[in-house]
């Protein structure tokens, strides 16, 4: 499924009606009537109490059409409209004027406080109030308002986005509705599948209110909800090779975890054969912990680490393999950074660039620019601070675009890690993955990543499709871990040893909880 941002969801909505003739009151009616359904759906009408909050846009529009249908089906509604009613236009006056002739109680909200009695009385909140349009921070009635919700205790119902998350980023913006479940229009937005505004919005359904496929689906779109590819079937009589051949440059004095955690997932994740290049010092530790990893021991610097004397041999053992992944665990000494560079300007295999190595390229950009192979990169925000050259805030504030014109700029594939990673490709796609879960956040885990988008290249899928692959494969067996033991105290072993199970599920398909899980957004 496609996200949108909020100005092409504006776009959408113009050409909704200039071009198809879809009224702009008729938007609002479905929009409303989606609202309703799920209302319906989540918490019962008939009977109930609701509590609808409506801003002055055409949320609050939304919200009215919301309480004319719950007045209709035996709903007991009170709307409380927060501003001048004599300022709605279009199809949200058209609304409020329906609703004004019902026996509904509509109030102008003067202050929270007028509301308070009503919201501990209710059964349901419907939060209409901001949408998507919100640029500044919240402050005055609309902040206390939302500080009201928030602390009722009530379910929550939000529509388009939680009043007070930003519908481009998901960040909070001073204050924000936290809802149990959000009904948005046309499409997700960008704000509705980014944290914070993803965890605040609760369980999110979409309704494309009669758009088009041919709008909602479109080319133009560039970014949305990653999908699994489907793999071959492992071959009967296949051997080791068939299923991909990886080299890992990786390790040094003192980080031994990461070389192993990196070349034995290439191999629980289905990878065919594991080759690791490592300071001769540490190479015993790794063989006696994982055998079944092929060791090539290198030369090493005073520090421990893999020494620039070994450029050819392992430009030669790169020349052996399908793909190659630089860095997890190499060190930041300066020796070895300089031979990450050189190994990612020579390397003519796809390259999977990671953790170290990822600083060590961030240099000097040029050598990831020029390669003619293709190249992924898997920083966190901090490594993404240093290839782009902004703040970790930044950064973290325009996830998007920031990704979207560093995978142009660097020809490269680059995976920004987090919760709901984003897969960015040089063509201006970016895809949203859905697995994984705060445990994750452990030391060794990017290196399992690292380790499985490579064994999904090796399983023959093009490598832009195995890094969103590998991306939610990871995340799949962080989910299988904390289903067995909690998120907290996860570790990237016990990642490494769910991944096999990932992998049948993916085989065999996901079962109805993971399915429901993943969905992210249900439609209506």
């Amino acid at each position: 499924m496609k996200v949108s941002r909020v100005s092409e969801m504006r776009e959408l909505d113009r050409r909704a009606t200039v071009e198809f003739g879809i009224a702009a009151e008729l938007l609002m009616e479905n929009a409303g009537h989606a609202v309703y359904h799920a209302l319906r759906d989540e918490f019962g009408v008939a009977g109930r109490r609701l509590v609808i909050f409506c801003g002055m846009g055409n949320n609050g529009g939304d919200g009215l059409v919301v309480a004319r249908k719950a007045h209709s089906s035996g709903g007991t509604v009170t709307v409380f409209v927060l501003g001048d009613p004599d300022r709605f236009k279009g199809a949200a006056k058209t609304n409020f004027d329906v609703v004004s002739r019902l026996p509904i109680a509509v109030q102008r909200l003067e202050t929270a406080a007028a509301a308070a009695a009503a919201v501990a009385r209710c059964d349901v909140i419907v939060d209409a109030i901001l949408g998507t349009g919100l640029t500044g921070e919240v402050t005055g009635l609309y902040r206390k308002v939302i500080e009201l919700i928030n602390g009722s205790g009530k379910p929550v119902l939000s529509v388009d986005i939680p009043s007070g998350v930003h519908g481009d980023t998901g960040q909070v913006m001073g204050a924000a509705v936290k809802a149990d479940v959000t009904v948005t229009f046309g499409l997700p937005k960008i704000g509705n599948v980014l944290f914070p505004g993803y965890d605040l919005g609760g369980k999110l359904y979409v309704s494309h209110i009669s758009f088009p496929p041919l709008m909602y689906d479109a080319d133009a779109l560039q970014v949305g909800l990653s999908s699994l590819a489907e793999l071959a079937p492992r071959a009967p009589d296949g051997h080791k090779g068939d299923f991909g051949q990886a080299l890992f440059i990786a390790g040094a004095a003192g980080y031994l975890g990461a070389p192993y955690f990196s070349a034995m997932s290439f191999l629980k994740a289905g990878g065919g054969y594991s080759r690791l290049a490592a300071p001769r010092s540490i190479a015993p530790f790794i063989a006696v912990r994982g055998g079944e990893i092929v060791l090539h021991p290198q030369a090493e610097t005073a520090a421990g680490s893999i020494a620039l004397q070994n450029r050819l041999d392992l430009l030669a053992l790169a020349g052996q393999v399908d793909v190659v992944v630089l860095g997890p665990g190499l060190s930041l000494d300066p020796e070895t950074q300089q031979l990450a560079r050189e190994l990612a300007a020579e390397i003519d295999r796809p390259l999977l660039v990671d953790g170290d190595g990822i600083t060590a390229v961030a240099q000097d950009l040029a050598v990831v620019k020029g390669r003619g192979a293709e190249t992924i990169l898997t920083p966190h925000l901090g490594e993404m601070a240093r290839l782009t050259g902004r703040s970790v805030r930044e950064i973290d504030d325009d996830k998007i675009d920031t990704l979207q014109r560093t995978a142009a700029a660097l020809n490269a594939t680059v995976v920004l890690k987090g919760a709901h990673s984003l897969i960015g490709h040089p063509d201006g796609r970016v895809f949203v993955n859905t697995s994984g879960n705060s445990g994750m956040a452990t030391a060794g885990s990017g290196d399992v990543l690292a380790g499985t988008i490579a064994a999904m290249f090796g399983l023959g899928l093009p490598l832009p499709a195995a890094a969103r692959q590998g991306v939610f494969v990871h995340g799949l067996a962080g989910d299988l871990a904390a289903g067995e033991r909690g998120e907290d105290g996860i570790t990237a072993q016990d990642i490494l040893d769910n991944l096999p199970a990932a992998m049948k599920a993916i085989r065999h398909g996901l079962d109805e909880a993971q399915r429901e899980r993943y969905a992210t957004a249900r439609v209506i």
